[in-house]
């Protein structure tokens, strides 16, 4: 496979402070060769981001606001649940401070073994009830083929999409109104917004799925843009928090946290939970657009401390994949996805497509997040609501 980006910048750079480069199509480097990235890392946690005394205030009146929310009822708070990092440790962290959680897992047919003990350890050390949605494999095949076809880069919809539509139904069924979500500043804080279009555009995904779907989805259940930005928020009064955001997140830690307490085991890799998602971005994506995902992720370490540039660097040297190892993983998914190996690899050859070269909700979005401005500055209120 050869690396295709029309978005791609054609002159090589990369930020002096963080190592986000021209990957990115839409980057840019003020007078000191530092990013946009960089500087909106610093404006975002200014907002947002409280790892100290004041994050931990704030943290607990949330707690309060949950356990108040939950009086008489059996959950104060939804949490979905992978069995990655994130997720894992905001479960055994609001576990400590009492919080009655409702787990959620989303198994859409790639679970690693690693991720089922993973789970397993999670809920037995938090004493968490765990609802599990297994995804119609077929609907799963069907719109994992589907996007293969389109060329786009985002293959994580399929997934993504159903992993978030099954925790928020599942929440307005149980009547639970906080979720949790293990999103955060510190190690997710920078991200190419060119890369990807939003994983909850479910107009996006239907016509994906409409151009180069073979058959129609059985149980596949989506999330509507009205749902997602209105019904939900403001009629349901469901509110998603990020408590990772108030408490001094550093990954090193966590994991070491995890594997002490509850018997985790570690990746080896950012999010090795999912099969499909480690051929994904690690094979998929740099190859065919030039995208290495671990550049973000390690320039959100850099920028929260938690990393030095030079071992970013160094760890960015080393192969996203051994020879060995891909070639089992390319003979895995195409089994699974029940394509010979030759099969495979053509589909994976078919002319890239960004995301907005289908019908999606960027518009849509623009215009609410304008009215939604205007609403605030009105009222002089912070309306956001998903963390």
């Amino acid at each position: 496979m050869t690396a295709i980006s029309p978005h791609q910048s054609p002159e090589y750079r990369i930020c002096s402070r963080c190592v986000m480069d021209t990957s990115d199509p839409e980057i840019t480097f003020d007078a000191d060769g530092v990013c946009n990235h960089c500087h909106r890392f610093g404006e975002l946690a200014a907002r947002s981001w409280f790892p100290n005394e004041e994050g931990d205030r704030r943290l607990t009146a949330i707690v309060e606001q949950m356990k108040a929310a939950g009086k008489g009822k059996e959950y104060d708070c939804i949490l979905g649940l992978s069995g990655g990092v994130d997720s894992s440790y905001l479960a055994w962290a609001m576990a400590q401070r009492g919080v009655r959680m409702l787990a959620v897992h989303v198994d859409a047919g790639w679970n690693s073994e690693i991720a089922v003990h993973n789970i397993e350890q999670i809920v037995t050390a938090c004493s968490l009830d765990l609802f599990t949605h297994v995804v119609n494999w077929e609907d799963m095949r069907e719109l994992q083929l589907a996007y293969l076809r389109s060329g786009v880069a985002n293959q994580d919809v399929p997934q993504d999409h159903i992993f978030f539509s099954t925790l928020y139904h599942h929440a307005i069924t149980h009547k639970i109104r906080y979720v949790l979500n293990g999103g955060n500043i510190a190690t997710e804080g920078i991200f190419p917004a060119a890369w990807h279009g939003n994983a909850l555009d479910s107009r996006n995904l239907k016509a994906i799925h409409k151009q180069f779907g073979t058959n129609k989805l059985k149980d596949y259940r989506t999330v509507s843009f009205f749902d997602y930005y209105i019904v939900y928020p403001y009629i349901r009064r469901m509110k998603v928090i990020r408590p990772l955001n108030y408490m001094p997140y550093d990954k090193t830690d966590a994991l070491a946290q995890l594997e002490a307490n509850v018997g985790y085991k570690p990746y080896g890799r950012k999010h090795g939970e999912s099969l499909f998602t480690r051929f994904f971005q690690n094979h998929y994506l740099p190859t065919r657009f030039g995208y290495d995902k671990r550049r973000p992720h390690l320039a959100s370490l850099i920028a929260s401390g938690q990393m030095t540039r030079d071992d970013a660097l160094a760890e960015l040297a080393k192969p996203l994949y051994e020879p060995a190892e891909l070639d089992r993983d390319i003979d895995f998914v195409a089994k699974k996805l029940r394509l010979s190996r030759d099969e495979f690899l053509a589909v994976l050859e078919v002319p890239a497509h960004h995301f907005d070269d289908f019908a999606n909700q960027e518009a849509s979005y623009r215009r609410l997040k304008q009215a939604q401005r205007l609403a605030e500055k009105i009222t002089r209120r912070n309306l956001s609501v998903y963390g």
